[in-house]
């Protein structure tokens, strides 16, 4: 029977697929699961969805029903954090306990809702979207006829406004870059988004951003804007992206740069150490360069990747990037990487609410995107992964079934 021990950091998405996976790979050691939360592993796109407006438990959200969790007979800590990796001893500190000697260290630790510095962002009433306590207090706060200010025009920003709107909020959205989610998907699809939540009666206002809040003489909260603007609101989200938790391996003297720099075994300038999920950057060949991916996808992936690893097993972690968002009645999916290079194919109306667009390489599609299009995304997908030729012309044709190309 070994006696090796492998120790995870973060007991999230990443940390729990990479405990499960040690177990059904086979290894009998000894896993501890370190968490700074008080909860089981659980998967984090609910929270701004049905978790947020109430439609579903937190509960929901666990990777594993309790009595599954304990079948792993894993050491697990909740509710301690990790605070030193001695990697000549190999042993990790912790907040509390002695420290914990490790053959194998997984960091899947991943990273914290960026703040503002501007005045006023400490103020009650100003939330981030980040755990499952963060979604019971911005939820509570989310009352009909209530006024919600989003801060940033991304993924998060636009999932609570929409949830919020669907509660009976009024919902403002103020983002400083110029469209929508404007990292992250073509012009087109940001025009798509701003029409879907102006539809839906959100004020969606661009190219300007916040610099102060403070409190109302009504009890709220009044935001004021760099053009000159402000806004009575009783709620403020703050959902600006993420910074990794990479300290805890930079103070190691481990090799990072925006996240734990890992290869594509996951492993990172140290060959004991693995890192996994939102925390671990790496050369994505699809996108051609290193990225960190937060995803609900690469976050299981990605933790399979690294426990196999661990147990010595050849892995090659390249997965094609996948990013979905539900939005109202809209399911909006993503494969791969698009960039302003490619040439564009549309298949379908746009005004019609589901159609595909396809980013080309030559006649390679390399990434493509869509609202409610699940069937024609699952093809597009196989045409990105099998990097088939095709032809433009009838990609475009809905008279041509995807299938047959």
């Amino acid at each position: 029977m070994t006696t090796e021990t492998i120790v995870i950091v973060g007991a999230g998405q990443a940390g729990g697929w990479a405990a499960q996976t040690l177990r059904s790979e086979g290894f009998a050691g000894r896993v501890v699961l370190i968490g700074d939360e008080p909860h089981r592993p659980y998967e984090r796109p609910p929270l701004s969805k049905a978790v947020l407006s109430g439609d579903a438990h937190a509960d929901t959200t666990h990777l594993l029903k309790p009595e599954a969790f304990d079948a792993l007979g894993i050491d697990w800590r909740p509710n301690v954090g990790a605070t030193f990796i001695d990697r000549a001893a190999k042993q990790l500190r912790l907040t509390r306990g002695e420290p914990v000697a490790y053959d194998k260290l997984i960091l899947c630790n991943g990273g914290r809702a960026r703040r503002l510095t501007i005045p006023g962002a400490d103020l009650p009433g100003v939330f981030t979207l980040r755990s499952i306590e963060d979604a019971a207090a911005l939820g509570a706060a989310l009352s009909a006829g209530k006024r919600l200010l989003v801060v940033g025009g991304g993924w998060i920003g636009l999932e609570v406004a929409a949830t919020a709107r669907k509660k009976g909020l009024d919902v403002t959205v103020v983002e400083a870059m110029g469209r929508l989610c404007e990292r992250t998907v073509p012009p087109e699809i940001s025009d798509y988004l701003l029409q879907l939540h102006t539809a839906h009666g959100v004020d969606v206002r661009l190219g300007t951003g916040i610099e102060r809040l403070a409190q109302s003489a009504q009890g709220g909260l009044m935001a004021s804007f760099g053009d000159g603007s402000e806004l009575a609101c009783d709620a403020v989200l703050i959902g600006v992206g993420l910074v990794p938790n990479d300290e805890l391996a930079r103070e190691a003297g481990l090799a990072c740069d925006g996240g734990v720099l890992v290869d594509s075994q996951c492993r990172s300038s140290d060959p004991d150490i693995l890192a996994a999920g939102d925390v671990a950057a790496w050369h994505c060949e699809w996108a051609g360069r290193r990225m960190r991916l937060e995803s609900w996808q690469n976050a299981q992936e990605q933790g399979i990747a690294a426990a196999r690893a661990a147990l010595g097993t050849a892995v090659n972690h390249q997965p094609l990037p996948w990013f979905w968002s539900d939005q109202y009645d809209v399911n909006l999916q993503i494969f791969g990487m698009p960039a302003p290079a490619h040439r564009v194919v549309l298949r379908g109306d746009q005004s019609a609410g589901s159609f595909v667009m396809f980013f080309l390489d030559g006649d390679k599609v390399v990434a493509a995107l869509g609202p409610n299009s699940a069937r024609d995304l699952r093809f597009a997908r196989r045409l990105i992964e099998r990097r088939t030729s095709v032809d433009a012309a009838q990609l475009a044709d809905l008279q041509v079934p995807l299938s047959k190309l």
